[in-house]
């Protein structure tokens, strides 16, 4: 096992190209272990969240969207971006609403994750909004296009243990979603 105790050294950063939803960071890093300095990435975004809306009928909602960088549609929990000066929860419900025309009770944290820690800095917020109902229209970003999907719990859990959901924040979500069921009916 290797001795990286003393920890990473950041010799210098250099900024590199906005890249709409991020912003690229050269980051010089002094490796502990042989003291060599090796260029890495970091993506600096805005955090996000995740919305597990569960309606009255025990269905959760989803969107299905085209993703470009696999080229397929995906079937995903709604979500998006915070943004400045929004609490994740807020965005949780702003999102909710926009991508999905639902509204429903206060949400719930169910925890977080790293966007991808390999090479981004932001967060992804799961949150549980129950009683889900709509009450909007869609407001989709021109770069959107959704359908709005409910699905019966029983089936959400077969698809997950299936691997049908190909987003991982999404799998990370409903795992999230399903823990938060499993300890709610042994307390």
């Amino acid at each position: 096992m290797s001795n990286t105790s003393k920890g990473w050294k950041r010799i210098r950063s250099e900024y590199g190209p906005d890249l709409k939803l991020f912003r690229a960071r050269f980051d010089f890093m002094q490796n502990p272990r042989n003291d060599k300095t090796e260029r890495m990435i970091v993506l600096e975004s805005s955090d996000s969240v995740n919305v597990l809306a569960r309606t009255p009928d025990e269905q959760l909602l989803f969107v299905r969207q085209y993703r470009f960088g696999i080229e397929e549609y995906t079937l995903e929990v709604p979500g998006g971006i915070v943004d400045p000066g929004e609490s994740p929860a807020t965005a949780a419900i702003r999102e909710l609403r926009e991508e999905t025309g639902y509204t429903g009770e206060d949400p719930i944290p169910l925890g977080k994750i790293g966007s991808n820690p390999v090479f981004q800095d932001s967060w992804i917020y799961h949150y549980l909004i129950r009683n889900a109902h709509p009450t909007h229209a869609l407001q989709l970003d021109d770069g959107e296009e959704v359908e709005v999907i409910s699905l019966p719990l029983s089936d959400v859990q077969r698809m997950l243990h299936n691997g049908d959901f190909l987003h991982p924040h999404t799998v990370s979500a409903l795992l999230r979603f399903f823990a938060h069921q499993e300890e709610k009916k042994n307390s």
